[in-house]
């Protein structure tokens, strides 16, 4: 007889889609809320250097909505999934708590 094991993925994971007004990053599994909103401060404030001020000026308005472990960003402006992929992977607040 086979004993399976369930091994629960903990880590943050980060889904980027391109929606009608811009992109939508959906955050799940180990996430703050708090550091989600942290990271659009920096942004907004220009206090990150996750993405060029050229792409921080199609950025229209920055969105965080959901709860802890499932935290959506919506960003609206004319910006492609690539560019948002990008400054994540760039991002020192979500990359740091790994």
């Amino acid at each position: 007889m086979a004993v399976l094991a369930e091994v629960k993925e903990t880590k943050m994971k980060k889904n980027v889609f391109k929606t009608g007004e811009g992109v939508k990053i959906s955050f799940t599994g180990e996430v703050e809320k708090q550091n989600i909103v942290k990271m659009v401060e920096n942004c907004a404030t220009g206090s990150c250097d996750c993405m060029s001020d050229q792409t921080k000026a199609k950025i229209s308005n920055m969105e965080v909505t959901g709860t802890d472990g499932e935290v959506n960003l919506d960003l609206t402006g004319d910006i492609s999934k690539e560019e948002i992929e990008a400054a994540l992977a760039r991002s020192k607040v979500i990359n740091d708590n790994k």
